[in-house]
C-alpha cells in the first residue's frame, strides 16, 4: 500500500538521503569560494614581500578575481544547459582547484593576476551552477532544507577568511592560502561523479555575444566604478564616468534582451512575483550585510585596538549563529509562510546591524558576542528563506537561466554592500574632519547600511499570502 502525504501535512518529510549528499557537496563547494574570496586579503602584505611589489598594487589580485566573476557568471546558465550541469559543477571544481595551485606557485604579481582570472572562471561556473544542480536534484518539499545548507558557507567564509588568513601567513606561508583549496576541490569532484546524477536541459539555445558583452562591459564599469567612488581609488569624475558607463551598458542590454528570442540574462523572469520581489528585496539586504565583513573588523581592529586574532575570534560568533539556524528554518516558515518570515525576520536583522553602531571599547565582549550570534542567527534564517522563495515558481525550463540572473544580482550587491560601508565611513569621516575615522564615523556606517537594508521589508511585505506554501508545508488559510 502507498503512502501519500497532503501537500499541505503538518510536518515537512526529512530530507533523502540523495537530497542531503547533494547539498552537502554542493555547500562544500560553495564554502571554498566564499572563504577564498576574504582569506586572500590578509596575505597581500606578504605576497607584495614576495613579489618585491608595491603593496597597493597588490589589489589587482582581489579586483581581478571579481572582475571574472562578474564576465562569466551571466553565462553559467547557458553552460550548464548545453554541457550538463553536473560535469560544468565538475570542471568547476577542477579549474578553480588547479588555478589556486598556479595562485600558489606565483612568482609574480602578474602571474598571480592571470591566475585569479582563472579562477574566478571557475568560481563563475561553480556557484550557479551548484545551486542548479541543487534546485535540480531535491524536491519542492526539500528545498528549504537544502537552502538551509547554502546559507551557512555564504556566512562562515567572510567571516573565517580573515582569522584563518592571518593564522596561515604567520605561521606557515602565504601559498597555503591557496593550497588548502587542493584537498577541497579534490573531494568535491570524486563526490560530484559518485553521488549526483547528469542533469541538462532540454535544448541547446544559441548563445548570446552580444548579451555577453553589454553584461561584461556593464558589471565591470558598475563594480570598477563602486569601488573607486568608496575607496577614493579614482578620481571622483572618473568613478562618475565608470558608474555612467556601466548604467549604459545595462539600459543597451535592457534593449537587447527585449529584442533577442534568447537573452543571456532573462529579463523576463522579473516578471514572475516570487522571483521579481525576492531579486529586489534580497539584493536591498544584500547591501547591509555586505558591510557587515568590511565594517566589523576595521571597527575592532582601527577603532577599539584589538588585534586581528582577537577581531577573527570577535566576528566569529555570528557564524556560530548561522550553524544554530538550519533546525529553525523549516519551522519558522512551516509556522509562519514565506512573506510573514521575511519581513518580521528582515526586521530583527536589520535591527542587529544597527546595533553595531552602538559598539563601544567599554561594552562587555559577551554583549557583543550576543549581538553577533543573533544577528548571524535571523541573517542565515532571512538567506535561507530569499534563497528558496525565488525559486519557487520557476518552471523547469527556466531554471538554469534563473540561476544565473539570481547569481549575477547576489555577487553585485554584495560587491555593493562593501562599496556602501566604504562609503559611508568615508563620508562621515570627511564630514566631521576625522582622519582616521572616529568612532562616531563606524556607528554612522553601520546605521547608513542598516538602513539600505531595512527597504528590503516592504519590499518583502509584497509577497502573497500564499507565497511558497509547497516549499514551507504551511496550511493553506
Amino acid at each position: 500500500m502507498r503512502l501519500v502525504l497532503p501537500p499541505v501535512a503538518s510536518l515537512q518529510p526529512a530530507m533523502s538521503w540523495r537530497a542531503r549528499i547533494t547539498a552537502l557537496i554542493v555547500a562544500c563547494a560553495l564554502f571554498m569560494q566564499n572563504l577564498d574570496s576574504t582569506v586572500v586579503a590578509t596575505a597581500l602584505p606578504a605576497m607584495a614581500r614576495a613579489f618585491h611589489a608595491d603593496p597597493v598594487h597588490m589589489s589587482m589580485a582581489l579586483t581581478s578575481y571579481m572582475l571574472s566573476l562578474s564576465v562569466f557568471i551571466p553565462a553559467s546558465g547557458w553552460v550548464a544547459d548545453r554541457f550538463g550541469s553536473r560535469s560544468v559543477f565538475r570542471a568547476a571544481i577542477i579549474v578553480f582547484t588547479l588555478s589556486s595551485v598556479l595562485c600558489g606557485r606565483a612568482g609574480s604579481l602578474w602571474f598571480l593576476v592571470l591566475a585569479r582570472i582563472l579562477q574566478g572562471m571557475g568560481g563563475a561556473m561553480m556557484v550557479p551552477v551548484g545551486r542548479l544542480v541543487l534546485l535540480r536534484t531535491v524536491a519542492k518539499s526539500e528545498l528549504v532544507a537544502a537552502m538551509a545548507w547554502l546559507s551557512i558557507p555564504a556566512l562562515l567564509g567572510p567571516v573565517l577568511g580573515p582569522p584563518v588568513g592571518g593564522f596561515i601567513v604567520t605561521y606557515v606561508s602565504w601559498h597555503w592560502i591557496f593550497d588548502i583549496n587542493v584537498p577541497i576541490g579534490v573531494l568535491g569532484a570524486v563526490l560530484v561523479t559518485l553521488y549526483i546524477g547528469e542533469t541538462a536541459g532540454k535544448e541547446a539555445k544559441p548563445f548570446d555575444w552580444a548579451g555577453l558583452g553589454f553584461t561584461a562591459v556593464s558589471l565591470v564599469a558598475l563594480l570598477i566604478g563602486l569601488e573607486s567612488a568608496s575607496r577614493d581609488v579614482l578620481p571622483w569624475p572618473e568613478s562618475a564616468g565608470l558608474l555612467a558607463i556601466g548604467a549604459a551598458a545595462g539600459l543597451a542590454y535592457w534593449f537587447h534582451a527585449r529584442a533577442t528570442e534568447h537573452p543571456l540574462v532573462d529579463l523576463g523572469l522579473l516578471r514572475i512575483p516570487t522571483f521579481g520581489l525576492s531579486v529586489a528585496a534580497a539584493s536591498l539586504f544584500r547591501i547591509g550585510i555586505g558591510a557587515v565583513p568590511f565594517l566589523l573588523p576595521l571597527l575592532l581592529q582601527v577603532g577599539f585596538g584589538k588585534s586581528a586574532a582577537e577581531s577573527g575570534l570577535i566576528t566569529f560568533a555570528s557564524s556560530a549563529g548561522a550553524l544554530v539556524m538550519k533546525p529553525a528554518a523549516q519551522y519558522a516558515l512551516r509556522k509562519f509562510g514565506f512573506r510573514a518570515t521575511l519581513v518580521c525576520n528582515g526586521a530583527i536583522s536589520v535591527i542587529t546591524i544597527a546595533l553595531m553602531a552602538g559598539f563601544r571599547p567599554a561594552w562587555p565582549v559577551a554583549a557583543i558576542y550576543g549581538v553577533l550570534l543573533t544577528g548571524g542567527f535571523f541573517r542565515s534564517l532571512q538567506f535561507t528563506a530569499f534563497n528558496s522563495i525565488a525559486f519557487a515558481d520557476i518552471p523547469p525550463a527556466k531554471m538554469s537561466a534563473a540561476t544565473s540572473f539570481y547569481s549575477t544580482a547576489q555577487h553585485l550587491s554584495l560587491t555593493a554592500g562593501v562599496a556602501a560601508g566604504a562609503a559611508a565611513l568615508e563620508i562621515s569621516s570627511k564630514l566631521f574632519g576625522h582622519a582616521p575615522p572616529s568612532l562616531g564615523d563606524y556607528s554612522f556606517a553601520f546605521l547608513a547600511v542598516a538602513a539600505v537594508a531595512m527597504f528590503s521589508v516592504p519590499v518583502s511585505m509584497r509577497l502573497a499570502a500564499d507565497a511558497g506554501v509547497e516549499l514551507s508545508g504551511q496550511p493553506v488559510r
